[in-house]
Parts: C-alpha cells; structure tokens; sequence
C-alpha cells in the first residue's frame, strides 16, 4: 500500500508526488439506463485528473476507482485500502438536457472536506463542469498545472456535446468487454466521430476497442491491428499529446512484431502520462517478451500502484513473474489475488501454469479445471489445461480436450497458439511446431512470447523453432 502523504507546510507547494481517487460518480437519476453517463463522468474525470501535473499528482486507474461503486467504506476506509491522501467524491442527477452535478475534494488524513461545489447546467456544459472541477482541485492541493494540461482542458470544452455522449456510452461498453459489448461501442464511437470529426477521444476508443477484440480472441489479430493503427494515428494526428492513442499503438506495433516503434510509442504515452495504468501494462509484456525481466517487473508493478485493487493488473504481476521464471513469486502474486476474489478465472489460469513449472502436477490440473468451469469458453484455459494434463501424463484427458478445442474452431475464430500449447502437452513436436509457424503467420496474441514462454522449452533445439523466431525477429 501506497503511503499517505500530506502538502509541506513551510511553502504550501507540494514537493512529493500525492495520489488521488476518483470515486465513481453516483447516478441519482434512479435509472440504469442512465449508468453509462455516471460512468463515463468518472472516467473522463479520472482522464482529466491525470494530466493535470503528472509529476505531482498521480491519480488511481478506473479499474480500481470502480470496485467502490456503490460502496458503504468509509472515505478513511478507502483511502486507506488505495493509499491516496485525497479522494473526490461526486453525484450527477440528469433530467432531460439538464445536468446537477455535486463534487467535494476529501483530504483522508483527517476525513477534512477541502472543497465542495455544485453546478447545474445544461448538458452542452458537462465537460466545462468537468475542467472547473479539475482546476478547483488543482488549485486546492496547490498544484501547479503543467502546460499541457491547460491546453487540453481548454481544447475539451468546445467538444460538440452529442460527441461526448456518444464517446461515454462507447466506453461504457468497451469496459464490459464482452464480445458484443466490444462490437456495440464501435458503433457508439462512429456515432460520435460523425457528431464531432476532430474529437481525438473517440478515434482512440475505436482503437481500443479493436485491441480489445483482438486481446480477447474475438478478431483476428491483422484485422484488429490494421484498423486500430488507423484510428489510433488519426487521434494523434488531431492531439499528437493525448497518451492514450500513443499506447494503443503501440500495442498494435507490439502485434505486428515491430518492437522497436512498439517500444517507443509505449515511452511516448508514458512521458505524456505517468498515470496512465495501461501504458504501464502493455509496456511490460512488451518488455517481458524482449526478455528484459527486471523492467518488465518494475513496470507490472507500476501499473499496480497505480491501479491498486485491480485484479487484472495484480495477475499481470503474477505472470510477469512466471514469464521471468520466478515461479515461487508468480504463485504467491496469484493467489495473492485469489484470497480478493476466488472466482477470478485468470488467475487460477496463472496459478495452472505456474504450477506445471514447479512440478507440482495435481494443484496445476486443479487450479487449470478451476479456470476453465468459471469460463469455458475462453480456448486459451482449455488449452492450458489440456497442456497440463498431457504432461501430467493424462493423455486421454488431454485429446479429450483438444478434440473440444477443434469443435470450438468450427464455430468460431481460435487462434493458433493455443492449440499449438495442446500439442507441446501430448508430446508432439511436429504438430506444435506446425501450429506456431501458423501462429507466427497470423499474429496470434501470444505469438510475442514464444521466446520466454516456458511451456515451450522442449522445442527450443528445434530447427523449426529457431526459423519461427526469425520470423518474429527475435533470434537475437
């Protein structure tokens, strides 16, 4: 945990980096139809917030903020469990094309409330109210606002108001990251790129949305990547300051084995944004899959203190141990995790593989079939878990399984690493190699990690091997 630190008396100025949370805004309307809008508030003040002063003020990532979302904690109790010094605490009620909203700035320490506003305005005001609130703050916490953020404050405000509605309900369902929901926010995107052609926000979220159909299995990687490079450099070419679109390109760059333009466009958006918890992340798997361990640990971790609560980035340590062969600290990352939240799917997922590396057979297959009944339809547990059993010596068990995979196949997109990870399990290097040439090809997602994947140490004295990581340049 974060410690909290208080403002140095003598100057008034603070000298040491403070930490902020934004807590979801609550949706007084009384409609769930209006969620997204409450929602949507809080990660654009969240976005905001960040880029007011990087270097002094680092703000919690909405992945966390959102765990507190309808939460009865206490603003000590939270402020405690995030290790924040200060936390906002907002209410927005809509009515029509009317908007109240309420906003009070806490200081944890001694549960003071520093500062306190309401507006009401009409909706086409929304992201003034948005700038009047991060100003107040700043001024309040005497933070001096870095340049660029008083340009982006004064460049959101005369965002077209259909746009940014249109944007909040495309977040809104980018953040539910199913299938459908990945789909339904393109179009609300689209929607509010037409409203609004200069908006850089919304060319990022189509790029996003892409990456995340990609990440989750539901694309093709070359499709994904090809549109969300497009997006992505049309939002840089609007604010070539924005971080956001320089990390989704970079994790498009990341796809497409081009590391060195992944790597920069990653230490570009972190330059532009030191909060920003997801450069952080994808910054380390790039940097773990360069074999680069040391950073990629410091970088998982930085994208955990900035997203505290997170599961997602809490696992991500977990693998990046795994990935590094610390297997002892990639378990106790895991069920670190697990001792949050049981039913969290990827992290038995990481405690399977894990295991296998330690020898420990029966709590891998356990943790994999774990896994795989909290989310079946996700072909990358099923494929760990038949790698697991066929090492474990259960064949049948294993050909049961990837027979399930090949049915899955015929019904939708699987990508070709994890079938070549069912055939590493049984044994047969001919086929896994077949299998990773195909992946290779295709960009599967976890193409990237074929040279420190440790599930596919059998194969390195392989000839094939050697030419696949030609192929990926990263024969070095």
């Amino acid at each position: 945990m974060l410690p909290v630190k208080e403002i140095p008396a003598e100057k008034g100025v603070a000298s040491e980096k403070f930490l902020l949370a934004v807590l979801p805004f609550q949706n007084l309307s009384g409609a769930r139809n209006q969620e997204y809008f409450s929602d949507g508030l809080t990660e654009e003040m969240i976005t905001q917030l960040s880029q007011l002063n990087p270097e002094k003020l680092g703000v919690i990532a909405r992945t966390s903020a959102m765990r507190y979302k309808g939460s009865n904690k206490s603003a000590r109790r939270i402020g405690q469990e995030l290790g924040v010094a200060y936390l906002l605490e907002s209410s927005v009620r809509r009515a029509g094309r009317r908007v109240r909203i309420t906003a009070q700035l806490i200081q944890v320490g001694d549960q003071t409330q520093l500062w306190a506003r309401k507006y009401e305005r009409g909706i086409g005001d929304i992201l003034a109210i948005q700038s009047d609130v991060a100003t107040a703050i700043a001024s309040e916490i005497k933070i001096k606002l870095a340049p660029q953020a008083e340009a982006r404050l004064e460049r959101i405000s005369t965002v077209e108001p259909r746009a940014y509605e249109e944007f909040l309900r495309g977040r809104y369902l980018w953040n539910q990251r199913t299938g459908k929901a990945l789909h339904n926010s393109l179009r609300e995107f689209e929607k509010s790129i037409k409203h609004d052609p200069g908006y850089a926000s919304a060319y990022a979220g189509m790029a996003d949305s892409y990456l995340s159909l990609l990440d989750d299995a539901y694309m093709p990687t070359r499709a994904a990547t090809t549109q969300a490079r497009q997006w992505a450099e049309k939002a840089i070419t609007i604010d070539e300051a924005v971080a956001e679109p320089h990390s989704s390109l970079g994790h498009a760059d990341f796809h497409e084995y081009e590391w060195a333009d992944a790597e920069r466009e990653f230490q570009r958006s972190i330059a532009l944004n030191p909060n920003y918890s997801s450069a952080h992340f994808y910054y380390a798997n790039y940097l773990v899959a360069m074999g680069r361990h040391e950073e990629a640990v410091v970088e998982a971790k930085k994208a955990l203190a900035l997203d505290p609560v997170s599961l997602t980035a809490q696992t991500n340590v977990a693998i990046t141990y795994y990935r590094a062969g610390r297997y002892d600290q990639g378990v106790e990352e895991a069920r670190r995790v697990l001792d949050i939240e049981t039913t969290f799917a990827h992290a038995h997922y990481v405690l399977g593989r894990a295991y296998v590396q330690k020898g420990m057979y029966r709590e891998a297959i356990r943790s994999a079939r774990r896994a795989v009944a909290l989310e079946g339809g996700n072909v990358r547990y099923v494929a760990s878990l038949t790698h697991i059993c066929g090492i474990a010596g259960k064949r049948s068990d294993a050909s049961q399984l990837l027979g399930q995979i090949k049915r899955i196949m015929m019904q939708r997109y699987v990508p070709a690493y994890p079938v070549a990870i069912c055939y590493v399990g049984l044994g047969k290097k001919g086929e896994a190699l077949a299998w990773l040439t195909r992946a290779c090809e295709e960009r599967s997602a976890e193409s990237p990690f074929a040279k420190i994947d440790p599930r596919l140490a059998g194969l390195h004295g392989e000839p094939g091997f050697r030419e696949i990581l030609r192929k990926l340049g990263l024969n070095r």
